[in-house]
Protein backbone atom coordinates (compact mmCIF):
# COMPACT_ATOMS: atom_id res chain seq x y z
CA UNK A 1 0.00 0.00 0.00
CA UNK A 2 0.78 3.38 -0.74
CA UNK A 3 2.41 5.32 2.42
CA UNK A 4 1.06 8.69 3.58
CA UNK A 5 2.84 11.89 2.43
CA UNK A 6 2.96 15.54 2.73
CA UNK A 7 0.97 15.76 -0.44
CA UNK A 8 -1.86 13.62 0.44
CA UNK A 9 -2.71 11.87 3.57
CA UNK A 10 -3.13 7.96 3.26
CA UNK A 11 -7.10 7.96 3.23
CA UNK A 12 -8.71 5.52 6.06
CA UNK A 13 -12.62 4.42 5.59
CA UNK A 14 -13.81 3.37 8.86
CA UNK A 15 -17.25 1.66 8.74
CA UNK A 16 -19.83 1.99 11.37
CA UNK A 17 -22.92 -0.77 10.83
CA UNK A 18 -25.74 -1.30 13.26
CA UNK A 19 -24.43 -2.72 16.38
CA UNK A 20 -20.62 -1.62 15.98
CA UNK A 21 -18.65 -1.42 19.32
CA UNK A 22 -17.55 2.01 20.00
CA UNK A 23 -14.07 0.95 21.39
CA UNK A 24 -12.98 -0.13 18.57
CA UNK A 25 -14.23 3.06 16.26
CA UNK A 26 -12.09 4.87 18.92
CA UNK A 27 -9.04 2.96 18.48
CA UNK A 28 -9.53 3.60 14.61
CA UNK A 29 -9.58 7.65 15.21
CA UNK A 30 -6.83 7.58 17.99
CA UNK A 31 -4.03 5.52 15.77
CA UNK A 32 -5.15 6.95 12.74
CA UNK A 33 -6.97 10.23 13.00
CA UNK A 34 -5.13 12.24 15.48
CA UNK A 35 -3.05 15.35 14.60
CA UNK A 36 1.00 13.74 15.16
CA UNK A 37 2.60 17.06 16.12
CA UNK A 38 5.97 15.30 17.81
CA UNK A 39 6.58 13.30 14.30
CA UNK A 40 7.90 16.73 13.17
CA UNK A 41 5.99 16.44 9.98
CA UNK A 42 4.37 19.41 7.02
CA UNK A 43 1.28 17.39 7.66
CA UNK A 44 -0.72 14.73 8.63
CA UNK A 45 0.50 10.70 7.30
CA UNK A 46 -3.65 9.18 7.56
CA UNK A 47 -6.52 10.87 7.36
CA UNK A 48 -9.93 8.97 8.86
CA UNK A 49 -13.51 9.41 7.40
CA UNK A 50 -16.24 7.35 9.61
CA UNK A 51 -18.84 6.19 6.93
CA UNK A 52 -21.98 3.99 7.88
CA UNK A 53 -24.79 2.63 6.15
CA UNK A 54 -27.58 4.92 7.36
CA UNK A 55 -27.73 8.84 8.21
CA UNK A 56 -28.11 7.35 11.76
CA UNK A 57 -26.67 4.56 13.39
CA UNK A 58 -27.45 2.82 16.82
CA UNK A 59 -23.51 1.51 17.68
CA UNK A 60 -23.68 -1.28 20.63
CA UNK A 61 -26.89 -1.93 23.28
CA UNK A 62 -28.09 1.95 22.33
CA UNK A 63 -25.00 3.50 24.17
CA UNK A 64 -24.21 5.75 21.59
CA UNK A 65 -25.71 6.82 18.53
CA UNK A 66 -24.04 8.13 15.60
CA UNK A 67 -25.10 11.05 13.02
CA UNK A 68 -23.52 12.73 10.23
CA UNK A 69 -20.95 10.95 8.66
CA UNK A 70 -20.15 9.91 5.30
CA UNK A 71 -22.27 7.57 3.82
CA UNK A 72 -20.59 4.57 2.19
CA UNK A 73 -19.24 5.86 -1.15
CA UNK A 74 -16.41 7.42 1.03
CA UNK A 75 -14.82 3.31 1.46
CA UNK A 76 -14.20 3.89 -3.06
CA UNK A 77 -11.77 6.54 -1.99
CA UNK A 78 -9.77 4.48 1.03
CA UNK A 79 -6.21 3.51 0.73
CA UNK A 80 -7.06 1.62 4.06
CA UNK A 81 -10.74 0.31 4.89
CA UNK A 82 -11.40 -0.57 8.64
CA UNK A 83 -13.81 -3.05 9.79
CA UNK A 84 -14.64 -2.77 14.01
CA UNK A 85 -16.33 -5.45 15.62
CA UNK A 86 -19.94 -6.31 16.80
CA UNK A 87 -21.45 -8.67 19.38
CA UNK A 88 -23.86 -9.91 17.26
CA UNK A 89 -22.27 -12.31 14.98
CA UNK A 90 -25.06 -14.49 13.94
CA UNK A 91 -26.77 -11.59 12.12
CA UNK A 92 -26.14 -10.97 8.92
CA UNK A 93 -24.67 -7.32 7.94
CA UNK A 94 -26.37 -4.99 6.07
CA UNK A 95 -25.70 -5.99 1.98
CA UNK A 96 -24.41 -2.81 1.29
CA UNK A 97 -21.61 -2.90 3.88
CA UNK A 98 -20.85 -6.23 2.46
CA UNK A 99 -21.25 -4.60 -0.61
CA UNK A 100 -18.94 -1.38 0.52
CA UNK A 101 -16.10 -4.34 1.97
CA UNK A 102 -16.18 -6.48 -1.53
CA UNK A 103 -16.08 -3.19 -3.91
CA UNK A 104 -12.79 -1.42 -1.53
CA UNK A 105 -11.30 -5.00 -1.71
CA UNK A 106 -11.10 -5.41 -5.19
CA UNK A 107 -10.09 -1.85 -6.42
CA UNK A 108 -6.78 -3.05 -4.21
CA UNK A 109 -7.82 -1.15 -1.26
CA UNK A 110 -6.17 -2.47 2.26
CA UNK A 111 -9.07 -3.88 4.61
CA UNK A 112 -8.46 -4.21 8.11
CA UNK A 113 -10.89 -6.01 10.90
CA UNK A 114 -11.07 -5.38 14.34
CA UNK A 115 -12.33 -8.19 16.90
CA UNK A 116 -15.16 -9.72 15.23
CA UNK A 117 -15.09 -7.43 12.67
CA UNK A 118 -13.21 -10.59 10.91
CA UNK A 119 -17.39 -12.03 10.61
CA UNK A 120 -17.95 -9.72 8.09
CA UNK A 121 -14.56 -9.84 6.19
CA UNK A 122 -15.72 -13.73 6.11
CA UNK A 123 -19.50 -13.05 5.11
CA UNK A 124 -18.31 -10.42 2.25
CA UNK A 125 -16.10 -13.96 0.99
CA UNK A 126 -13.22 -12.16 1.32
CA UNK A 127 -10.91 -14.82 3.83
CA UNK A 128 -12.26 -18.10 2.24
CA UNK A 129 -8.49 -20.26 1.87
CA UNK A 130 -6.89 -17.65 4.09
CA UNK A 131 -5.96 -17.22 7.35
CA UNK A 132 -7.42 -15.18 9.78
CA UNK A 133 -7.82 -14.13 13.61
CA UNK A 134 -10.78 -13.52 15.46
CA UNK A 135 -11.60 -13.11 19.51
CA UNK A 136 -11.05 -16.25 21.20
CA UNK A 137 -14.75 -16.60 22.84
CA UNK A 138 -16.33 -16.48 19.07
CA UNK A 139 -13.55 -18.84 17.41
CA UNK A 140 -16.40 -22.29 17.70
CA UNK A 141 -19.09 -20.04 15.97
CA UNK A 142 -16.68 -18.31 13.42
CA UNK A 143 -15.56 -21.88 12.50
CA UNK A 144 -19.24 -22.99 12.15
CA UNK A 145 -20.59 -20.01 9.81
CA UNK A 146 -17.23 -20.17 7.73
CA UNK A 147 -15.96 -23.67 7.67
CA UNK A 148 -13.86 -22.58 4.40
CA UNK A 149 -11.57 -19.81 6.65
CA UNK A 150 -8.06 -20.63 7.93
CA UNK A 151 -8.81 -19.48 11.17
CA UNK A 152 -6.25 -19.18 13.83
CA UNK A 153 -7.83 -19.16 17.20
CA UNK A 154 -4.60 -18.10 19.36
CA UNK A 155 -3.19 -15.24 17.63
CA UNK A 156 -3.52 -11.41 18.38
CA UNK A 157 -3.65 -10.51 14.51
CA UNK A 158 -2.66 -11.89 11.17
CA UNK A 159 -1.14 -9.97 8.23
CA UNK A 160 -2.32 -11.15 4.96
CA UNK A 161 -0.67 -7.82 3.27
CA UNK A 162 -3.97 -7.18 1.47
CA UNK A 163 -6.31 -8.74 4.09
CA UNK A 164 -5.19 -7.56 8.47
CA UNK A 165 -7.13 -9.61 11.03
CA UNK A 166 -7.39 -8.46 14.72
CA UNK A 167 -8.22 -11.17 17.82
CA UNK A 168 -9.43 -8.70 19.79
CA UNK A 169 -10.45 -4.99 21.25
CA UNK A 170 -6.97 -4.41 22.26
CA UNK A 171 -5.15 -6.63 19.61
CA UNK A 172 -6.55 -3.77 17.48
CA UNK A 173 -3.90 -1.45 18.73
CA UNK A 174 -1.34 -3.97 18.23
CA UNK A 175 -2.59 -4.46 14.45
CA UNK A 176 -2.83 -0.57 13.98
CA UNK A 177 0.49 0.02 15.60
CA UNK A 178 2.11 -3.09 13.35
CA UNK A 179 0.43 -1.08 10.42
CA UNK A 180 2.17 1.98 11.56
CA UNK A 181 5.55 0.24 11.58
CA UNK A 182 4.69 -1.15 7.93
CA UNK A 183 4.06 1.98 6.83
CA UNK A 184 6.50 4.41 8.25
CA UNK A 185 8.99 2.28 9.94
CA UNK A 186 9.88 1.52 13.31
CA UNK A 187 10.68 4.65 15.32
CA UNK A 188 8.19 6.70 13.73
CA UNK A 189 5.60 3.74 15.31
CA UNK A 190 7.44 3.85 18.64
CA UNK A 191 6.57 8.02 18.79
CA UNK A 192 3.10 6.66 18.19
CA UNK A 193 3.37 3.97 20.87
CA UNK A 194 4.67 6.43 23.93
CA UNK A 195 2.06 8.43 22.84
CA UNK A 196 -0.41 5.69 22.94
CA UNK A 197 1.33 4.08 26.42
CA UNK A 198 1.40 1.11 24.65
CA UNK A 199 3.71 -1.86 23.97
CA UNK A 200 5.60 -1.37 21.07
CA UNK A 201 5.49 -4.27 19.44
CA UNK A 202 3.46 -7.49 19.98
CA UNK A 203 4.23 -10.10 17.26
CA UNK A 204 0.89 -11.00 15.47
CA UNK A 205 1.91 -14.88 16.95
CA UNK A 206 1.94 -14.05 20.84
CA UNK A 207 -1.10 -15.50 22.49
CA UNK A 208 -4.64 -13.90 22.28
CA UNK A 209 -5.99 -15.33 26.06
CA UNK A 210 -2.37 -14.56 28.67
CA UNK A 211 -3.35 -15.62 31.93
CA UNK A 212 -2.22 -13.66 34.79
CA UNK A 213 -2.12 -16.24 38.39
CA UNK A 214 -2.00 -14.32 41.27
CA UNK A 215 1.74 -14.52 42.38
CA UNK A 216 2.96 -15.91 44.89
CA UNK A 217 5.12 -13.03 46.31
CA UNK A 218 4.38 -9.34 46.46
CA UNK A 219 5.93 -8.79 42.42
CA UNK A 220 6.93 -10.50 40.19
CA UNK A 221 6.82 -8.11 37.34
CA UNK A 222 9.00 -8.74 34.49
CA UNK A 223 9.06 -4.88 33.60
CA UNK A 224 13.06 -3.87 35.77
CA UNK A 225 14.08 -7.02 33.72
CA UNK A 226 12.96 -6.14 30.17
CA UNK A 227 14.42 -2.51 31.56
CA UNK A 228 17.90 -3.96 32.31
CA UNK A 229 17.89 -6.58 29.01
CA UNK A 230 16.96 -3.76 26.52
CA UNK A 231 19.86 -1.39 28.25
CA UNK A 232 22.19 -4.13 26.64
CA UNK A 233 20.78 -5.70 23.23
CA UNK A 234 24.58 -5.66 22.17
CA UNK A 235 25.58 -7.90 24.47
CA UNK A 236 25.58 -11.60 24.19
CA UNK A 237 22.35 -12.12 26.69
CA UNK A 238 20.96 -15.92 26.74
CA UNK A 239 17.96 -16.68 28.26
CA UNK A 240 20.22 -18.16 31.14
CA UNK A 241 21.65 -14.36 31.25
CA UNK A 242 18.34 -13.70 32.33
CA UNK A 243 17.23 -15.95 34.41
CA UNK A 244 20.21 -15.13 36.98
CA UNK A 245 19.03 -11.34 36.87
CA UNK A 246 15.75 -12.25 37.88
CA UNK A 247 17.51 -14.56 40.50
CA UNK A 248 14.87 -17.67 38.72
CA UNK A 249 15.60 -20.62 37.46
CA UNK A 250 15.04 -20.50 33.42
CA UNK A 251 12.01 -23.00 33.64
CA UNK A 252 10.31 -20.58 35.86
CA UNK A 253 11.22 -17.45 33.83
CA UNK A 254 9.90 -19.32 31.18
CA UNK A 255 6.21 -19.64 33.01
CA UNK A 256 6.44 -15.85 33.68
CA UNK A 257 7.28 -14.79 30.72
CA UNK A 258 4.31 -16.81 29.18
CA UNK A 259 2.18 -15.60 31.85
CA UNK A 260 3.04 -11.61 31.04
CA UNK A 261 3.56 -11.76 28.08
CA UNK A 262 2.23 -15.28 26.07
CA UNK A 263 5.68 -15.72 24.46
CA UNK A 264 9.28 -16.57 25.87
CA UNK A 265 12.19 -15.37 26.97
CA UNK A 266 13.83 -16.21 23.36
CA UNK A 267 11.48 -15.08 21.25
CA UNK A 268 11.05 -11.33 23.35
CA UNK A 269 14.71 -10.96 23.06
CA UNK A 270 14.92 -11.98 19.52
CA UNK A 271 12.15 -9.56 18.70
CA UNK A 272 13.92 -6.40 20.93
CA UNK A 273 16.94 -7.13 18.90
CA UNK A 274 14.86 -7.07 15.46
CA UNK A 275 13.59 -3.92 16.42
CA UNK A 276 16.93 -1.90 17.35
CA UNK A 277 17.80 -3.47 14.40
CA UNK A 278 15.10 -1.41 12.69
CA UNK A 279 16.32 1.63 14.28
CA UNK A 280 19.82 1.69 13.81
CA UNK A 281 18.93 1.04 9.84
CA UNK A 282 16.21 3.59 10.19
CA UNK A 283 18.84 6.16 11.85
CA UNK A 284 21.23 5.73 8.68
CA UNK A 285 23.56 2.87 9.93
CA UNK A 286 24.79 1.84 6.64
CA UNK A 287 26.99 -1.12 7.48
CA UNK A 288 24.90 -4.56 8.35
CA UNK A 289 27.68 -6.04 10.56
CA UNK A 290 27.60 -2.73 12.52
CA UNK A 291 23.87 -3.27 12.70
CA UNK A 292 24.24 -7.07 13.59
CA UNK A 293 26.37 -5.89 16.58
CA UNK A 294 25.31 -3.57 18.60
CA UNK A 295 21.56 -5.16 17.66
CA UNK A 296 22.77 -8.37 19.92
CA UNK A 297 22.35 -10.40 15.97
CA UNK A 298 25.71 -11.34 15.67
CA UNK A 299 26.58 -11.52 11.91
CA UNK A 300 24.83 -10.04 8.95
CA UNK A 301 23.02 -13.24 7.61
CA UNK A 302 21.13 -13.48 10.97
CA UNK A 303 20.40 -10.18 10.50
CA UNK A 304 19.14 -10.75 7.23
CA UNK A 305 17.02 -13.58 7.92
CA UNK A 306 15.36 -12.48 10.97
CA UNK A 307 14.58 -9.00 9.54
CA UNK A 308 13.16 -10.41 6.29
CA UNK A 309 11.04 -13.12 8.54
CA UNK A 310 9.85 -10.45 10.33
CA UNK A 311 9.30 -7.29 8.32
CA UNK A 312 9.42 -9.30 4.89
CA UNK A 313 12.50 -6.89 3.23
CA UNK A 314 16.11 -7.30 3.32
CA UNK A 315 17.71 -4.66 5.31
CA UNK A 316 18.78 -3.04 1.82
CA UNK A 317 15.04 -2.55 0.81
CA UNK A 318 14.21 -1.97 4.47
CA UNK A 319 16.53 1.09 4.36
CA UNK A 320 15.57 2.35 0.92
CA UNK A 321 11.66 2.34 2.50
CA UNK A 322 12.27 3.96 5.89
CA UNK A 323 16.11 4.91 6.04
CA UNK A 324 17.59 8.20 5.77
CA UNK A 325 19.43 8.41 2.52
CA UNK A 326 17.04 6.52 0.60
CA UNK A 327 17.92 4.50 -2.41
CA UNK A 328 21.43 4.35 -1.44
CA UNK A 329 22.96 0.92 -0.97
CA UNK A 330 23.75 -1.03 2.30
CA UNK A 331 27.50 -1.58 2.66
CA UNK A 332 28.18 -5.27 3.29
Amino acid sequence: MPQGSSHRPHQVAVIVDEGTNPFEVGVATELFGLPRPELGLPGPLYEVTLCAPAPEIRMNHGFFTLTGVRGLDAVDRADTLVVPGRPDNVVPRAPAVLDAIRRAHARGTRVMSFCTGTFALAEAGLLDGRPAATHWRWADSFRRLHPKVLLEPDVLFVDEGDLLTAAGSAAALDLGLHVWRRDHGAEIANHVSRRLVFATHRDGGQRQFVERPVPDVRDESLAPLLEWAQERLGEPLTVADLAARARVSPATLHRRFRAQLGTTPLAWLTGERVALACRLIERGEERLDVVAARSGLGTAANLRNRLRRVTGLSPSAYRRRFGAGAGEALVT
